[in-house]
């Protein structure tokens, strides 16, 4: 017996020729257990998975129906714009003869293309210096600190409560000494800067880390060009979203259109040109929806392209970091 004992001990293995391999650490192991044993519960939970469709089911059937109600107006234009006049008279939400003639006398008998010209140039032109006074001023309030800089912003905030009603008189007075009225830097003076876009761009802004602007400075940039080289271009989100926002308002625009264009018809946008089809004794109704339904191509367009920045800068600007 103790023999074999002897040739076991010595047949055995030397400790530097076995394979080292370390035992894992109680903890690590505990840990492992856990989880296993966390995710067993979750999993045997009788019910869990059918509770999970069912609130998906209604969240999503709720949304759906939200959405249906937002798109019946949109789906009731479409349906009068392929109406004859007649058919407008009775409620039924598809046309019984369906016809084109309304889409081709809003675009034929009807200054489509140079309403259509109009409002391009002024939403273009708007935007542009929106876009740059807005970013601009936007800077200055959230970087740059002067003598009265929160006084001034408050200021400029209280422009948000005045009602361009409120304002209509006294500008349409100093137009018309001015003799700006029928002409199209009026109406741009009127729109030149927004204190909602102004306001958008200072909050995106102070999301920024100020790291980037020291480094500029380091660099021997001024403020400028640390605004036109860094924090601009970072600034992309933002830009889009106000530039959406801006562009949408001057495109469907119809109050100071029709104050300061009301001398020259030429000079009529969209808005103004479509209220041509509603009259003192009747009312176009297929010509108004065709009309109405081809000026609003271009927004949805231009929405659903730049969608994502606009969300995503609506959404940063909301926060203060």
């Amino acid at each position: 017996m103790a023999d074999t004992e002897l040739r076991t001990e010595k047949d055995a293995v030397p400790a530097a020729e076995a394979p080292l391999v370390p035992p894992a650490p109680p903890a690590i192991q505990e840990l492992a257990l856990a989880g296993e044993a966390a995710a067993g519960t979750v999993a045997g939970i009788p019910g869990r998975a059918g509770v999970e469709r069912a609130r998906t089911v209604i969240v999503y059937t709720l949304l759906f129906g939200i959405a249906l109600l937002y798109f019946v107006p949109f789906l009731w234009m479409i349906s009068t714009s392929l109406k004859t006049l007649p058919e407008t008279a009775y409620f039924s939400l598809l046309p019984k003869h369906p016809t084109l003639d309304a889409y081709r006398d809003a675009l034929t008998t009807f200054h489509f293309a140079r309403y259509a010209a109009n409002s391009a140039g002024l939403a273009l032109a708007v935007t542009a210096l929106n876009v740059f006074l807005a970013s601009l001023a936007g800077y200055a309030f959230a970087r740059l600190h002067f003598p009265g800089r929160e006084i001034l912003f408050f200021a400029v905030l209280v422009t948000l409560m005045i009602p361009d009603q409120l304002r209509l008189v006294p500008i349409f007075v100093k137009f018309s000494e001015w003799h700006l009225l029928g002409h199209y830097h009026a109406y741009v003076l009127i729109k030149l800067a927004a204190a909602t876009q102004l306001f958008l761009m200072r909050q995106y802004f102070l999301t920024i880390p100020r790291d980037l602007e020291e480094a500029a400075k380091l660099d021997g940039a001024g403020y400028f060009k640390t605004f036109w080289k860094v924090m601009l271009p970072l600034a992309g989100p933002a830009l889009a979203a106000i530039a959406i926002l801006e562009f949408e308002g001057v495109w469907n625009d119809f109050f100071w259109p029709l104050i300061i264009f009301n001398t020259a018809p030429d000079h009529y946008t969209l808005p103004v040109g479509i209220f041509a089809f509603v009259s003192e004794f009747q009312t176009l109704w297929p010509q108004l929806m065709a009309s109405t339904t081809i000026a609003i191509l271009p927004m949805a367009i231009v929405y659903i392209v730049f969608q994502r920045y606009f969300v995503a800068g609506v959404a940063s600007a909301g926060v203060k970091g």
